[in-house]
């Protein structure tokens, strides 16, 4: 019986990949004291189908697919807050720091696995294990021309995971940080104005505002009319403002009369309000100072809300599927504004195929332009490295004439994971045997040189982050989280500073860090190469 299953799941490679997929999701949800590998998991079971059947190979590009996916996912996703880090002081310095701790990584690994004897394939897998990127794997095993770093990989990968938790909690249980409690963005408020504003126009009104604060609807007399810059108001009207900090609603009010609610958002007969799903492609990724509203009749987009957060529809706000937007319009005429926003709950999963091919050619082509070094030869961005760039770019972007480049958060998620699954389970069942060799001669050494990359990437993150360069400490495990990569440590570090700082820290990082651990592999590999020739 044995003899037969090994003989199936050895001839039928997509078999294979899909055992390891269901499988390796089943153990991964396995929780040990918070701890557990989730999709990680998929690498080790995927290890134990090569092991148990030695005939498995799966051979064809569907390994590479899976992580052009996973990487072009990263990149779209984070495009935006990349580029913004980059361009700020905060950003350049955490890159920087993120940048000294991978480096100093990656001299440990090469240190030690000399010192001891591991054969450079080896090493350059523990460091892209220690690190979690499967990216720096690729670049390794494109480099090497061998399957030996998929197997210092697989060594170094569960510590990978663990390690960096295990440091943030005992960094969080030594400092002890505090954080303001979560904060709303979004807040609504009615003002009836004062005598000074008689006879001016709501243009006027509106430059007296503090800064995110808008005038969202005017009630003059006995009815609600939607605003409009000429408009001219009188001491009585009321206005309904929205403002992302809360004291700016009593600032305002403070400016522009005395606040009153109840007025407008009680009376309905004159304008109504909808939320509908944004669903049309041609209303994504435009600014909403320019976003076409319905035609014959009055309407103004009051509230924007993206997956669990309300966010003020500011004039630089773009779009995107799946968003629901608040819409005031006259009562009967709700069945067009949500024909006008193609209002459907599909919209979440919703992207295009033509942007999405394209960007992935782009990515692609880019990785095979050759990069010149001097005294060592050519060295690529490969498979890893160009997707990643260029959907950084793209994300940056988000629409380039009637291409829309970004998808939804779900779609998403759904591409980035399935990638990556395919991917490791593709790279275990192919290691499976040379791994259980390495590990019977060598493994206990690889795993202790693992932790000692791993620990001084994270050590020297959290403790010149926080000590020296006194970064603030939910900014510092997102960066943390970044430069060792997993989206578990990122899970995590989230519990420990529960802001959105280490959501916006990783992004800044992990992109960067990730075209950093790629070239530098290349260039080590080729060293190697060169020297051994």
């Amino acid at each position: 019986m044995l003899d037969l299953a090994r003989d199936v799941v050895g001839t039928q490679p997509i078999l294979a990949v899909f055992l390891a997929i269901g499988v390796g999701y089943l153990v991964g949800q396995i929780n040990l004291g918070g701890f557990s590998l989730g999709v990680g998991a998929v690498l080790f079971v995927g290890l134990a189908i090569g092991a148990f059947a030695p005939k498995a190979s799966v051979t064809g590009p569907i390994g590479l697919t899976g992580l052009i996916m996973f990487l072009y996912g990263i990149g779209i996703l984070y495009g935006r807050q990349f580029f913004e880090g980059m361009t700020g002081v905060a950003g350049r310095k955490y890159n920087l720091l993120a940048f000294i701790a991978c480096v100093a990584g990656l001299l440990v690994a090469l240190g030690l696995g000399q010192f001891f004897g591991i054969k450079i394939g080896h090493t350059l897998g523990i460091y892209a294990g220690s690190m979690t990127s499967t990216a720096t794997l690729q670049a390794a095993l494109d480099t090497m021309k061998n399957g030996e770093p998929s197997i210092g990989y697989s060594i170094a990968y569960p510590f990978g995971v663990i390690g960096p938790i295990l440091c943030i909690y005992f960094m969080t249980r030594q400092v002890k940080p505090t954080f303001p409690p979560k904060v709303e963005r979004f807040h609504m408020g009615e003002i009836t104005l004062a005598p000074t504003y008689a006879g001016r126009r709501l243009e006027d009104v509106s430059a007296d505002l503090p800064d995110g604060v808008q005038v969202t609807m005017v009630r003059k007399g006995d009815q609600n009319i939607v605003p409009s810059a000429d408009l001219a108001v009188a001491h009585g009207d009321g206005v309904m403002i929205v403002a992302d900090r809360e004291e700016a609603i009593a600032e305002t009010a403070a400016k522009l009369g005395r606040l009153e609610s109840g007025r407008i958002v009680k009376d309905r007969s004159a304008l109504d309000y909808v939320r509908v799903f944004v669903g049309k492609a041609n209303l994504v990724g435009i600014p909403l100072a320019r976003l076409p509203m319905p035609a014959g009749f009055p309407a103004h987009l009051l509230h924007v809300r993206r997956y669990d957060m309300d966010v003020v529809p500011t004039p630089d706000l773009t779009l995107e599927f799946g968003d629901r937007v608040g819409v005031l319009m006259p009562p009967n005429r709700k069945e067009e504004v949500r024909r006008h926003f193609g209002d459907t709950v599909k919209s979440t999963a919703e992207f295009s195929y033509v942007s999405l091919g394209l960007g992935m050619v782009l990515g692609v082509l880019l990785g095979l332009i050759p990069i010149p070094i001097p005294g060592l030869g050519i060295v690529t961005l490969g498979i890893a490295g160009g997707p990643l760039i260029v959907a950084l770019i793209l994300g940056k972007l988000r629409r380039t004439g009637p291409l829309l480049w970004v998808m939804p958060l779900p779609a998403n998620i759904v591409l980035r994971n399935y990638g990556l699954a395919i991917f490791l389970a593709a790279v275990g069942i192919n290691a499976g045997q040379p791994f259980v060799r390495t590990v019977a001669e060598s493994g206990f050494t690889m795993l202790f040189i693992g932790v000692a990359v791993l620990l001084t990437t994270v050590i020297i993150v959290l403790l010149v982050g926080y000590y020296l360069m006194k970064i603030p400490y939910d900014d510092l495990v997102g960066i943390a989280s970044g430069a060792t990569g997993n989206p578990a440590i990122l899970v995590y570090s989230t519990r420990m500073a529960p802001t959105e700082r280490p959501d916006i820290g990783y992004a800044m990082i992990f992109p960067s860090m990730t075209i950093v651990k790629v070239i530098a592999v290349q260039i080590v590999g080729l060293l190697a190469l060169s020297g051994s020739g």
